[in-house]
């Protein structure tokens, strides 16, 4: 088993992975920016190391520097959690080159997934349902508008090589494709360093619903069910519950089977999630992207299955079994995640700020993954992820109601934040009947709704 690990990353996700390592009796190590010097993941970790100034590109995306303080201090391992470096192949390659054991998929893997299109030539290759698109880069306008007419309107625009909405939109005609493939571009060389573009088909009402997998160190892939990531505002994810409610049991098998062939397809190994777009309606799915990393909404798995998915990534790494029987896996009732963020609960537009008040729920059923504490200044420097509030209840109406406590009961003042959101979420009709798509919120905030 390893003996220590450097969490190469912050906030909340830093101290979630600290907290499992320290349960297996495992020496943890935090880097930190200078903004975050009095941080909570500092506080927790057994050893903090300093690598740079407040902002990203100059502490938590220099690899070099994660690297450094993982050899000065003597781990065995690093942990990436998710954003920043965490699909970076180089890094990952760097750590093996360092003789330091990644806590993640074979770098291998990461540089297959990572680019969009390749990822969705390799399932369409595997018999993984993808939708009709670009097989190859949009190189330029003319391209695009020439693909569009095959594919039909409207089609969805999207850098191969981002993440997280970046650079996303749909475009119903010509006119608007001009428009979102030079945007489009743009903010993929800006964001990402690779201008590449991919058109996809637009399935419209669709539900982005994704399947956590785990590649186990013995070779096999296996599924843990899948979450529904359908309440999203600019194309990311702002709640997710497990199991999802437009899902039937036919297709969550079709589903879960292909996201095991997915993984089998690079010989994953370690925690993955397959990322799908469903038609509710024809409860029919299609390939969207697969994410190499732990997820941010990984509490809502962790819930219904019982499972620590860090603790299976570190026993992984090590080339361990898994702590549980892989061969009887059971799921029970329904979570629910509201991601917490400092920013304002109308126009989603962040507000940092100083904490000026912290308040936690608690509660049968209530776990919260928080990165701030009252007295902690939220910065401008990175994402405005305050806390995750994951709520499991026996089935979706309990689960829902223990969730609606706990938002009343969580109090943050200083920054902005969108708890007052979760409150509207919560009684929406929609929402709490399950009908919803990835266009929930737009239909929420459209004017005399």
């Amino acid at each position: 088993m390893i003996d220590s690990v450097l969490v190469a990353n912050r906030g909340e996700i830093a101290r979630r992975i600290i907290r499992t390592a320290r349960g297996l009796g495992i020496r943890t190590v935090a880097v930190y920016s200078e903004a975050d010097a009095g941080a909570l993941h500092v506080l927790d970790a057994d050893e903090a190391v300093l690598i740079g100034p407040g902002a990203p590109a100059l502490s938590y995306l220099d690899g070099a520097a994660v690297v450094a303080a993982a050899r000065a201090t003597g781990v065995a391992a690093v942990h990436p959690g998710y954003g920043f470096l965490s699909e970076s192949a180089a890094f990952a390659r760097d750590v093996v080159t360092a003789g330091l054991v990644w806590v993640g998929p074979d770098a291998s893997a990461i540089e297959q997934l990572g680019d969009k299109i390749n990822a969705r030539n390799l399932m369409a290759a595997a018999g993984v349902p993808v939708a009709d698109g670009t097989p190859e880069p949009v190189a330029d306008v003319h391209r695009a508008v020439s693909e569009a007419g095959r594919i039909g309107y409207p089609v969805m625009v999207k850098a191969s090589a981002g993440g997280g909405g970046i650079g996303m939109s749909v475009a119903h005609n010509e006119a608007e494709l001009r428009s979102a493939f030079e945007t489009a571009r743009t903010r993929a060389e800006r964001f990402f360093g690779d201008p590449a573009i991919l058109l996809e088909r637009y399935i419209a009402h669709a539900r982005h619903v994704e399947v956590q997998i785990l590649g186990l160190a013995d070779g096999r892939i296996i599924a843990l069910g899948e979450r529904d990531c359908s309440v999203q505002r600019r194309h990311q994810k702002v709640a997710e519950e497990s199991p999802s409610p437009g899902v039937g049991e036919p297709l969550r098998g079709r589903m879960l089977a292909a996201a095991v062939r997915a993984g089998e397809t690079v010989g994953y190994r370690g925690a993955g999630t397959v990322e799908c777009l469903v038609d509710e309606a024809a409860q029919e799915f299609v390939f969207l992207e697969m994410n190499t990393r732990l997820q941010v909404e990984h509490p809502v798995t962790e819930a219904v299955s019982g499972i620590d998915l860090v603790e299976q990534q570190l026993l992984i790494a090590s080339g361990d079994p898994v702590s549980f029987d892989p061969d009887s896996v059971r799921l029970t009732g329904h979570a629910v995640e509201l991601r917490v963020y400092a920013e304002d609960p109308v126009r989603f537009l962040p507000g940092p700020g100083l904490v000026t008040e912290w308040i936690e729920p608690i509660g049968p059923g209530v776990r919260v993954d928080s990165g701030y504490q009252e007295g902690d200044t939220v910065t401008p420097f990175y994402d405005p992820l305050l806390a995750k509030l994951v709520v499991w209840g026996e089935d979706r109406a309990q689960a829902l109601e223990r969730a609606r406590t706990a938002v009343s009961a969580f109090h943050v003042r200083g920054p902005k934040c969108n708890l007052p959101f979760f409150d509207e979420l919560l009684a929406d009709p929609e929402f709490v009947a399950g009908t919803y798509d990835t266009g929930l919120i737009g239909r929420m905030r459209a004017p005399g709704r």
